[in-house]
Parts: structure tokens; C-alpha cells; sequence
């Protein structure tokens, strides 16, 4: 019988788009959309051109194109630079508790494919559905993670996956390149409590260690075959002893839990979207603005507290310091009755009204919560005139349960557009939103990468 490592290498190289419900293709599309919005609206972000200059810098084979810009670095680099591109406004996908997939997956997949020399868009769907799901599987609970950076734990099997279908690796090459993805795990939530940029750099990490693998692999160099069920393997060293190995591949090819992706409604972190909801909601029924707040408390599950529980400051990153903040989410919904990505930009994080108010709002962890979800807030806004308005949520919007619309979809991606710093043409977009509905049926993929070249 296949060892599990075996099986998962076999689904990965296997895997044909004809197997895959079109609603399974259909997340990954919408997922595809988000990172590319999410991207085009990150080209000007901190340490982004930085990097650039870095990676150029170390020079190589013109083998693959970055993003927006339309340089030629190696393929791994330019999959690195992608992927910290689409992570840099936290906007793209995600999945509780906390991996980001689409980040890393597509921008591997692209460098892969254009190393290839190009990739039929079926082949290329094919390759982002099978890395989607292996990480989907591979996710772990939060008590496992434990302060891990889920996206630099999980995701880098994805972006593997996704790299050795597209670069033709047999299943023997895809085993040793998941292998070797496995000793690339890594990444800490102190990157998101700090407010430093390492949470869009381990992003980057991710999708390049899996173009890497790939070619690794390909080449023969091999990694520990029990990466998974291993006396050292990610069972043990992630899942802590208590992870149900047999249930990560229960169901493989008939049940999909990449359906657990979720798409945010606001452009900060995924236990905030609870509560930027509720404020708004408030504020819509009762009339209620920033003025009328004399304080507030909001309470979260405990792993989201120590994510964004923390009193709000700034300090040298201020898009990633209000991301990751639940005060600063209330606030700035309160003051300006929204929540945009132009509203996380530094000039807007130190506004004198969204901080002082900041300052007076109480985040609370609260074990109860646990027992209602990852995404489970309770909202309290005290007036100055002794009113006291209370509102709770389970379920934030984009995650599964209360999903969003084509609309809002669409609404996302167009305030992308709106901030980006170097926006495609319209003649672009109306191309890129054409095919994406369609991508399988694209003839090579790599011809989508003139759609996302601006400067």
C-alpha cells in the first residue's frame, strides 16, 4: 500500500480538471481574482521595490517575469517577489486560522509555468487545484500552530505541488520535492503582532522554497520520504503528536476542503472581519458615529486576541500595525463608516481622530468564544450620552457560512483597482476578468502575464 507522503504525490501529479467539481474550480478562480487584485494594488507597498533591487541584484536566468514591474529574474525569485507583491495588503485569500494559499500558490504556478516554456490553462487549473487541496488538508488546528505562521507552515506543500505538475515531475520527483518542502516549513505570528513586513516576506519565502523543491527534485536531489508520518515528520514537529494523520487524506479526490477558503470583505487581518462588520452593522442601525463613542470593548477567542488583541501603536509599518489590530478596525470603521484599503495607508493609520478613539476601545480575550468559532466577536459601544449598544457575530462575512457575492467579489477586486499605483488599463482588466471564468480553457497561461504588466 502507498505510504501517505506517496498518495499525496500521486494526487498532485494525477489530479485532471475533469475530476474536480466546477464549484471547486470555481474558489480557486475567485481566489486566483483576489491575489491578482490584491497584487496590483501592492506595487508600491513597503519593501516591495526593495526587494525588487535585492533580487535584481543577484541577477540569473531571465527565465520568469515579476509582476506589474515586467522584469526577468530566475524562476524561484520571481515567484518570491510575486507572492510578497500579493501578500503586501493582506487582501488575498485566506483560511482559518490563518494560512494565505493563493499568495504563494499562484505566483509558484506562474513562475513554473513560464520556465516551462509555457502551460495549458487546464494543466495550470489542474496544478492550482491540487495544491490548494493539499494544503487545505495539511492546515492545522490553533493549538497546533501555536504562534507558527500558518502560511509559512502549510502553504509551502501548495506552491510545491503546484511547481512539479506544472515542470512535469514524475510522482516519484513530486514525493522527494513535497519532502523537501517539508525541512522549508517555517514563520512566526510575532511577524503580525510586531507589525513588521516579515508577514509578506515569509509569503514570499514560501512560493519560491516551492519552485525550488520542485527543480530540486527534478534534478534528483531528494528529501526525508516520511515527511509526514515520520518520528520527526510535520505530524509530530506541527501537529504536535495530535494530528489525525489517516484524516488528512481521508477523502482525497471526492471531498474538497479547499471549499474552507476564505475571501475578506475588509482589507485587514481575518479575526478582524468580525468586528468591522459589527461596527458598521451598528452604525447602520442605530445611527450611532464616531462622535457619539465614548469607549468600546470588543471580545475575541483567545489565539485571535494575541493576533490582534494587543493596544494599538504605530510603529515603523503602520499598514501592517492597523491590520492587525482590532482596536484600529473599530475605530477607523467608526470615523470614516467604511473599511478600504486607502483607509490602512500609513497618512490614514495616523489620523489624530482614528487614534485617539483607538485608544479608548477595550479588547478582551475571552475563552467562551471559543466554543463559537474561529471568527466569534461580541461588540459593546458606550455613548456619551449612556447608551450602551451591543452586537455579536459567529460567522464573519467571506468566511464559510456566510459567504460573499459575485458582487462583492467584483467590489473587492475594483478597490484594488482604485488604489493601485500603477493600475492595468481597462482593456486589461476587461481581458483578465474575461478569462478568469474560463481559465482552464486558456491555451497557454503565460499569455495572461501581459495583463499584469503596468510600467
Amino acid at each position: 500500500m502507498a505510504t501517505l507522503e506517496r498518495r499525496l504525490a500521486e494526487f498532485a501529479h494525477d489530479l485532471r480538471t475533469d475530476q474536480v467539481p466546477l464549484e471547486a474550480q470555481r474558489v480557486v478562480q475567485r481566489m486566483v481574482m483576489a491575489v491578482l487584485g490584491t497584487g496590483i494594488a501592492g506595487a508600491a507597498e513597503d519593501g516591495v521595490l526593495a526587494l525588487l533591487d535585492l533580487l535584481r541584484e543577484a541577477g540569473g536566468a531571465p527565465q520568469a517575469t515579476t509582476l506589474i514591474y515586467g522584469h526577468k529574474l530566475p524562476a524561484a525569485a520571481a515567484a518570491q517577489f510575486n507572492a510578497t507583491l500579493c501578500r503586501a495588503l493582506d487582501f488575498c485569500d485566506a483560511m482559518a486560522p490563518g494560512p494565505h494559499i493563493g499568495a504563494a500558490l499562484f505566483p509558484a504556478a506562474l513562475a513554473a509555468a513560464e520556465l516551462q516554456g509555457g502551460c495549458s490553462g487546464d494543466t495550470f487549473m489542474a496544478a492550482l487545484v491540487a495544491g490548494a487541496e493539499i494544503s487545505a488538508r495539511l492546515n492545522l488546528s490553533e493549538s497546533q500552530y501555536d504562534g507558527f505562521d500558518p502560511t509559512g507552515i502549510a502553504v509551502v506543500f501548495s506552491a510545491t505541488a503546484a511547481a512539479s505538475r506544472i515542470l512535469g515531475l514524475t510522482v516519484e520527483q513530486t514525493h522527494q520535492a513535497l519532502a523537501l518542502a517539508f525541512n522549508r516549513c517555517g514563520g512566526s505570528f510575532q511577524s503580525h503582532v510586531d507589525g513588521s513586513l516579515g508577514v509578506r516576506i515569509v509569503q514570499g519565502w514560501v512560493a519560491q522554497a516551492g519552485v525550488q523543491c520542485a527543480q530540486m527534485a527534478q534534478r534528483g536531489i531528494t528529501g526525508p520520504s516520511h515527511f509526514l508520518s515520520g518520528h520527526y515528520g510535520y505530524g509530530h514537529l506541527y501537529g504536535r503528536g495530535t494530528l489525525d494523520l489517516a484524516g488528512v487524506l481521508e477523502g482525497l479526490g471526492q471531498e474538497w476542503r479547499l471549499h474552507r477558503v476564505v475571501f475578506k470583505k475588509y482589507p485587514s487581518c481575518g479575526v478582524t472581519q468580525g468586528v468591522t462588520e459589527l461596527t458598521l452593522q451598528l452604525m447602520q442601525s442605530q445611527g450611532v458615529r464616531a462622535e457619539d463613542v465614548s469607549a468600546a470593548e470588543v471580545r475575541l477567542p483567545p489565539y485571535a486576541h494575541r493576533l490582534v488583541g494587543h493596544a494599538f501603536r504605530v510603529g515603523a509599518n503602520p499598514r501592517v500595525d492597523a491590520q492587525f489590530s482590532a482596536a484600529y478596525c473599530v475605530s477607523n470603521a467608526l470615523v470614516r463608516g467604511a473599511s478600504r484599503l486607502q483607509h490602512f495607508a500609513p497618512v490614514q493609520v495616523n489620523d489624530a481622530q482614528v487614534q485617539a478613539l483607538a485608544h479608548r476601545i477595550q479588547v478582551v480575550a475571552d475563552p467562551a468564544l471559543d466554543a463559537r468559532g474561529h471568527t466569534a466577536v461580541d461588540l459593546s459601544l458606550t455613548t456619551h450620552a449612556g447608551r450602551v449598544l451591543r452586537q455579536s457575530l459567529d460567522i464573519a462575512p467571506g468566511f464559510p457560512g456566510a459567504e460573499l457575492t459575485d458582487a462583492q467579489h467584483l467590489a473587492r477586486f475594483e478597490d484594488c483597482l482604485a488604489y493601485a499605483p500603477h493600475p492595468p488599463s481597462r482593456k486589461q482588466v476587461d481581458v483578465l476578468l474575461g478569462q478568469l471564468p474560463y481559465l482552464q480553457q486558456v491555451r497557454d497561461i503565460t499569455e495572461l502575464v501581459q495583463c499584469l504588466m503596468t510600467t
